[in-house]
């Protein structure tokens, strides 16, 4: 990735509930957490240096349902997302 932005890969919700129904395809929702696959230099600031990025390779993160832009590299969907985009780190 390139300035400030994070390659994500999303982590699927679980098809089941906790009372064992399962649901169908029609009922999930957009996953709002991901793995961080790669991240970009950081933003290069007003003095000529580059920001450094609050997050790092293997982080899982949380995003807004709707943010980012989707493509697919090798068959699997992935999200790029500005690191301004990224609303926290999960630990754990």
């Amino acid at each position: 990735p390139l300035e400030d932005r994070v390659l994500v890969k999303p982590i699927e919700a679980e098809t089941k509930t906790a009372s064992g129904i399962y649901l169908p395809e029609t009922a999930k929702e957009k996953p709002v957490k991901g793995s961080v696959v790669a991240v970009g230099p950081g933003k290069r600031l007003d003095n000529g240096q580059r920001a450094q990025m609050s997050v790092k390779n293997g982080d899982t993160v949380v995003y807004g349902k709707y943010a980012g832009t989707e493509v697919e590299l090798k068959g699997d969907k992935m999200l790029i997302l500005k690191e301004s985009e990224l609303l926290g780190i999960i630990d754990g």
